[in-house]
């Protein structure tokens, strides 16, 4: 499948998973706009691409719904009608065991990973119904998959809600064309590790996936035909085997 003029809306998008994901699709020739809460990090990350095409951004915190319906219809406006959307935000807090978690922490992390990735889906299907089809690419974790304890009970929850999320968006949405995958990584070498309740010692980040990696899967997923559906995609790195 041809992804040349492809309109792409990645959250997430200023760092990590997310700008890789986002450079990855624009050195396709698809015309990519990424979204984060913070501008000047934004700025960096596009200017951090030398294209064409230019990556555009956005300020948006995906918890808000109505910061979402303002972004997906400056993406309309700036680019057009989305044909994939790459949920990419997630956040992680450094106090995870339940019983030292704030419950405002606990209502942040849901509120982000998991309500960001239906308000951001919810606004998508419009604009995807319309062209008559699209993909939606779900970063989710491992920890989507199986709790891990490293991971938090917060973060789990989350990851969980999305897998659920995507998997009935997709049940509902196929009729009309639109696609929808989960993609599940093992420990990554990002800056949410800074979060991490101990320090990750530099021999176990070596030994992470990276960014590029995940962004790969992203286009193996995006190149497929659109009748070929992955519903879920698990990659690790090498260490960590998927039980």
């Amino acid at each position: 499948m041809q992804l040349a003029n492809k309109v792409v809306l990645v959250t997430g998008g200023s760092s990590g998973i997310g700008l890789a994901i986002a450079k990855a699709l624009a050195q396709e020739g698809c015309r990519v706009a990424i979204a984060g809460r913070d501008s000047e990090k934004l700025r960096l990350a596009a200017e951090s691409y030398e294209g064409p095409p230019p990556l555009l951004w956005h300020p948006c915190d995906v918890a808000d719904r109505h910061a979402v319906g303002n972004l997906f219809a400056w993406l309309e406006k700036s680019l057009g009608l989305v044909d994939i959307l790459v949920n990419s935000a997630g956040i992680n807090i450094r106090q995870r065991a339940v019983d030292e978690l704030d419950p405002a922490d606990w209502d942040r992390v849901i509120a982000v990973n998991l309500n960001g990735a239906f308000y951001c889906i919810h606004a998508a299907l419009r604009q995807m119904r319309a062209k008559g089809g699209g993909l939606i690419i779900n970063i989710s974790s491992i920890s989507g998959k199986r709790a891990l304890k490293y991971s938090g009970a917060a973060y789990c929850a989350s990851k969980f809600g999305m897998t659920a999320l995507g998997t009935c968006v997709g049940i509902e949405q196929w009729p009309y064309g639109i696609r929808v995958t989960n993609i599940y990584p093992g420990e990554v070498d990002t800056p949410i590790l800074e979060h991490r309740p101990t320090p990750v010692p530099p021999e176990r980040r070596a030994q992470m996936l990276k960014p590029e990696d995940v962004a790969a899967c992203v286009l193996m997923v995006a190149k497929l035909p659109p009748h070929v559906l992955v519903p879920e995609l698990v990659v690790t790195p090498l260490y960590q085997e998927y039980v």
